[in-house]
């Protein structure tokens, strides 16, 4: 039995939780949750056991000096508490930590008794995968649930996908048999440039949440940041003429996918989330990653000084037709013919 001691009682609380490792790709979703905790000043409570879950020789400790002291750094996953305040008050319970090497099973038991103690009632998920997806355009976010019924009354996909997973699909599934209401949200980062940071992918997936949750969440300087990073892209992609090619086929695929729907709710959620900050002000590791198909990637716009990797070039999209969706992924997002891991 976990027990919580100065913990106060909870007001509608949300677990919100990302990992760092092969779910994480430009670092996106740990990045998220990492800025709610600083936005909110966030207070840990609890940390696993390092010993339990993780391999020093994959993810190794780090030594610091404090004051003339050495102290060391475990890594671990740690768990914060922040409360939004606002006309609704209500908790986040925040869970930052990295993928564990070894007992997956227990250690998404161990969150779920953290949950089942604080009264949790929802749990949201961050994730982030590399995509065939052009930097220059809307970051496509998909939301995903186990659970039908949550589905519908949430607008949300019901994963069907089959193949490689994380352990962002397997707390999904643990939550799922527990019975907690459990969502992934997922970011695609476009796989030229997937090294970290990648606050445009961040603040999509904080844009969603927002919605989700209905909360409003503070982004200081996120959006400068995420406009700074695409003008650092552009002009990467500009030095080198195949890759300016290939981002333009990706955009041309990505435009010719969105035609038909014309995008109506996106527009109408972003023209809510504005009317909302209007009238409510602004409150001041190495290796792959997930992947649309559930493999590893691990490509670059820019490699080690000594070269360059190129992009492959997709065939050119038929407009007349509507990009062929396989039938054993993960749901479709709204914005793109891409599917996450889950």
């Amino acid at each position: 039995m976990i027990e919580l001691e100065g913990v106060p009682e909870l007001i509608d609380p949300v677990m919100v939780a990302a990992f760092e490792g092969w779910n994480d790709a430009g670092d996106a979703a740990s990045t998220a949750v990492a800025h709610l905790d600083r936005e909110w000043k966030g207070e840990v409570f609890a940390a696993l056991d390092a010993e339990d879950y993780y391999d020093f020789q994959v993810n190794r400790p780090t030594v610091w000096l404090d004051g003339g002291v050495r102290k060391i750094t475990w890594p671990t996953t740690r768990l914060s508490v922040v409360r939004v305040g606002g006309d609704k008050p209500r908790d986040l319970v925040l869970v930052r930590g990295i993928e564990p090497s070894m007992r997956w099973r227990s250690f998404c038991n161990e969150l779920l008794g953290f949950a089942h103690e604080l009264g949790v009632e929802l749990v949201v998920i961050l994730g982030a995968l590399l995509g065939d997806t052009p930097h220059t355009r809307p970051v496509p976010i998909s939301g995903t649930t186990s659970d039908a019924d949550l589905a519908q009354r949430m607008d949300l996909e019901e994963t069907k996908y089959e193949g490689p997973t994380g352990i962002v699909g397997i707390l999904q599934e643990a939550c799922a048999h527990a019975g907690v209401p459990a969502v992934s949200l997922w970011a695609a980062v476009p796989h030229y440039v997937s090294q970290p940071p990648n606050p445009k992918a961040t603040l999509a997936l904080l844009n969603r949440l927002e919605d989700l949750i209905d909360v409003r969440i503070p982004l200081g300087e996120l959006a400068e940041d995420a406009r700074a990073w695409q003008v650092g892209v552009d002009q990467l992609a500009a030095e080198d003429s195949e890759v300016a090619e290939y981002v333009q086929t990706l955009e041309e695929a990505r435009d010719t996918a969105e035609l038909p729907e014309a995008s109506g709710e996106a527009i109408a959620r972003e023209f809510e989330r504005y009317l909302r900050r209007r009238d409510g002000g602004q409150p001041g590791q190495p290796g792959g990653h997930a992947t649309a198909d559930g493999s590893d990637s691990s490509t670059y716009l820019r490699d080690s000084p000594g070269g360059r990797t190129k992009p492959p070039k997709p065939p050119k999209p038929e407009a007349e037709t509507e990009p062929e969706r396989a039938p054993d992924r993960e749901p479709e997002t709204d914005d793109e013919d891409s599917s996450p891991e889950d």
